[in-house]
């Protein structure tokens, strides 16, 4: 396998106002390829700046993406793309949330927005790939399809929040940054080598379109408070709530519980229940997880066939674990070697074949050494 090939190309650089993007379209403008830069309004009302390193697609953004774009010499745009990040991502996200769910926000923007919405878009005005500052790395086979890989660097991977892109995709991605084996602090040296004043800009964390961080305030606007139980595994009563979609599996503070467990030992979130709008706890040890079932599977070329054996990650910043996996009835059913603590129905698995991705699919369902969850 070689690396994607480098012959000149149109490209659509996905620049969002940060210095990952920003050094990207740089390289790919030194790489000789004609490169646009584009940046994406996702927000309604994106009249307030970012609250410190939170939050992105601003009119500071915007801003900070115009200039880097002059900077490297560029062609500049604003797409606005906010009514579709609405449908697609904010109101997916809620909805996941009110069904007791745990979902993955930037896995659905790069499914939804950066790579359909912006790529199908792109390639209709004769682009022939779309640049984004992920740290991932696009590998072209010898019969010409795509994989994608993780990045050279493990501790900057972002090869998980891409594990929805099909091969159709991959065709049209570019990655400049994945091959790279610099820490950060070298990215923003490059970047103000190159002039560009985003160098000494924060990264932006938690999710974009909460900028100031309070998920469950959030969510509590959106959904308005409702009171429900608290439980242990018995059903025992042991506190009260003000909405079941404040809770996240596997969590352990604020609870608000009035009494120690019988052991002393702290409790955590085993399972949400928005039909009663309940919340049950219990030990840590109920955590763990032997196996799960997934849907809407999505695969970076052809799916798998018959049962196999990966290495499997199950939040964006986690590490691996040894798996078997298998395909059946359009369901991936995965089972663990070893049982993993704090897996959620809503959040993705992500396959591996060593540093392929394979593919990713919506956890469903789990199974617990003790009992079932759905």
């Amino acid at each position: 396998m070689t690396q994607t090939s480098q012959r000149p190309l149109r490209v659509l650089a996905a620049m969002s106002g940060g210095v990952d993007s920003a050094v990207a379209a740089a390289r790919a403008a030194e790489a000789g390829h004609d490169v646009t830069g584009v940046h994406l309004a996702l927000s309604a009302n994106p009249q307030s700046f970012r609250t410190g390193a939170r939050g992105c697609c601003t009119i500071e953004d915007s801003r900070d993406a115009r200039r880097a774009a002059d900077v490297i010499g560029i062609p500049f745009y604003v797409w606005d793309l906010a009514e579709r990040f609405r449908e697609d991502v904010v109101e997916d996200f809620i909805a996941e949330y009110e069904a007791g769910r745990t979902p993955n926000p930037c896995l659905r923007c790069n499914e939804k927005i950066k790579f359909a919405a912006l790529l199908d878009k792109a390639i209709a005005l004769g682009f022939d790939a779309v640049c984004t500052g992920h740290y991932a790395t696009v590998v072209e086979r010898e019969n010409g399809g795509r994989e994608l890989h993780r990045a050279s660097d493990m501790a900057k991977d972002q090869s998980y929040v891409l594990g929805v892109l099909d091969e159709r995709q991959l065709a049209h991605a570019m990655f400049p940054l994945g091959d790279t084996l610099t820490t950060k602090d070298e990215i923003r040296a490059e970047a103000e080598e190159r002039g560009l004043a985003v160098a000494k800009k924060p990264d932006s964390h938690d999710i974009c379109f909460i900028a100031d961080g309070d998920t469950q305030g959030f969510l509590a606007n959106r959904l308005g408070t409702a009171e429900g139980d608290i439980v242990d595994e018995g059903g025992t009563k042991l506190g009260t709530h003000d909405g079941a979609f404040g809770f996240t599996i596997g969590q352990r503070k604020g609870l608000r519980i009035g009494h120690p467990a019988a052991d002393g030992k702290p409790r955590y979130v085993l399972d949400i229940s928005p039909v009663n709008n309940t919340v049950t706890v219990g030990p840590v040890e109920a955590l763990d997880v032997t196996a799960l079932t997934a849907i809407k599977p999505r695969w970076c070329g052809a799916a798998p066939t018959g049962p196999g054996t990966y290495t499997a990650q199950l939040r964006a910043h986690g590490g691996e674990t040894e798996v078997s996996a298998e395909l059946v009835d359009g369901e991936l059913r995965v089972t663990f070697t070893e049982p993993v603590r704090g897996v959620a129905p809503g959040q993705a698995v992500v396959l591996y074949d060593g540093t392929r991705v394979v593919g990713s699919a919506t956890i469903a369902s789990t199974r617990r050494v003790t009992a079932s969850v759905a």
